[in-house]
């Protein structure tokens, strides 16, 4: 594809995501390109950077656009002006021939005007715009990261790398290296997980035989070193009891050697299937799978038997906001009240699993204190026979854990991870 071809296939992507205001912008992506297998490898990358390039600076092009004027045309050229761009260099890509977008007409060609020759920044611009996020979470914000804010916002906003972990069933992280550097793929090990490998950028891993033949699984750091806090053991009883597609069940059963037992829960039969598939790849074979149904028995029957549950709770993903930067304009305050009573629902329901002297895991990929340690204050509340095992102690790995306190709290900044939380709960003897 020409430059001109690849943003005006950029422009159409965005109308797309645009459009579907709930619907995750990688989901669109995928759909957007398997529609278009013309499309090659190489322009997929330019045409999806783009667009994840406006959507990373989403709030401010509409400041410099005005919300009104902010349509995914003029998002797209603003996006190139502010790179550096000429005026003209944008007008020629918008020449209106084949496969180019339309011409660019005189409202838009006006719009475009006040913004060359000046950076995405400007000292006009509310904090919660500079910021690039919805005001009603700048006060929470604010209050989780004091002084720090703007270089976590700042993180928050820049692509995340791929981080790999490498399925010790199989091979080791030395050997998983190798295989991937005869592959072309220059990986570095992780600075805090043992078993992870880090890639500089999004690159194509999923096609080549390393990953096909189950060396090695996408997923970040910061999840890794959630899934070790679990302190899984060869023999003992897992729950992970919102397992999704499976990462921190692989993880799991990697810690385990596969040996003893899994159980992979998960209200989505699609999910479950997927974990299916990648439990074969990986070479699990300790793991079960759970549909959690309303009117469920199965809690109830094995309720106390279980050394380990884990509780990845749903949350508003605002750790993720590096790999997910639509879901940060997407988010709105109806959705944390909505999630806090189903996390405080799904953790009463997960405890009773939980035999005596076992622990209780409660993760999430949020960097907001209501559904992290307030969470936990409210959960030891109703439920005094747990304690907190403080993170010195729960820390299963050689190394010094990354913070201090009670909690495992990872953010990208401080850590080079996603934002995670994970508090470990032990329930009395």
């Amino acid at each position: 594809m020409t430059p001109a071809a690849r943003i005006a296939a950029a422009i159409d992507l965005l109308e797309v995501v645009e459009g579907a205001a709930k619907r995750p912008a990688d989901a669109i992506a995928n759909d957007f390109f398997r529609a278009r297998r013309y499309i090659g490898s190489g322009d997929r990358r330019a045409v999806s950077e783009r667009v994840w390039t406006v959507l990373r600076a989403r709030r401010r092009l509409g400041w410099w656009l005005g919300e009104a004027s902010s349509t995914p045309r003029l998002l797209v050229a603003a996006s190139l002006l502010l790179e550096g761009w000429s005026q003209s260099g944008v007008q020629q890509a918008f020449s209106g021939g084949q496969f180019a977008a339309a011409r660019l007409d005189r409202v838009e060609a006006s719009a475009l005007g006040r913004i060359e020759g000046h950076t995405l920044d400007h000292p006009d611009m509310a904090e919660a715009v500079r910021l690039e996020i919805p005001d009603w979470l700048l006060g929470r914000l604010a209050a989780r990261f004091g002084c720090s804010l703007t270089d976590e916002l700042a993180a928050l906003s820049r692509p995340a790398s791929l981080d790999l972990r490498v399925n010790l069933l199989k091979t080791n992280r030395d050997e998983a290296q190798a295989a991937l550097a005869a592959e072309g793929w220059d990986a570095v090990p992780t600075r805090l997980s043992p078993w992870g490998l880090r890639i500089d950028g999004r690159r194509p891993v999923t096609s080549g035989p390393t990953f096909q033949s189950g060396l090695v699984e996408i997923q970040d750091e910061g999840s890794q070193l959630v899934a070790a806090m679990v302190g899984a053991a060869p023999g003992m009883r897992v729950v992970d009891w919102c397992a999704g597609a499976g990462g921190k069940t692989l993880a799991l059963a990697g810690a385990m050697h596969n040996r003893g037992q899994i159980v992979a829960c998960d209200v989505s039969a699609a999910r479950l299937d997927g974990a299916l598939r990648r439990l074969r790849r990986a070479g699990v074979h300790n793991v079960e799978r759970h549909l959690v149904e309303p009117g469920d028995k199965w809690v109830k029957r094995r309720a106390g038997s279980f050394d380990r549950v884990l509780v990845d709770a749903p949350c508003t993903g605002t750790g993720t906001w590096r790999r997910n930067p639509d879901a940060r304009q997407r988010l709105n305050q109806n959705d944390l009240a909505e999630l806090l009573p189903k996390q405080a629902a799904i953790l009463d329901t997960a405890q009773s699993l939980v035999r005596k002297a076992g622990r209780l895991v409660y993760a999430t990929c949020s960097v907001l204190e209501e559904e992290n340690e307030a969470q936990v204050t409210s959960f030891l509340l109703r439920h005094p026979e747990f304690a907190i095992v403080p993170l010195a102690r729960a820390w299963p790995l050689h190394q010094p854990p990354p913070n201090g306190g009670e909690f495992l709290s990872l953010t990208p900044a401080g850590h080079g991870t996603d934002g995670f939380f994970a508090a470990v709960l032990e329930r009395g003897a």
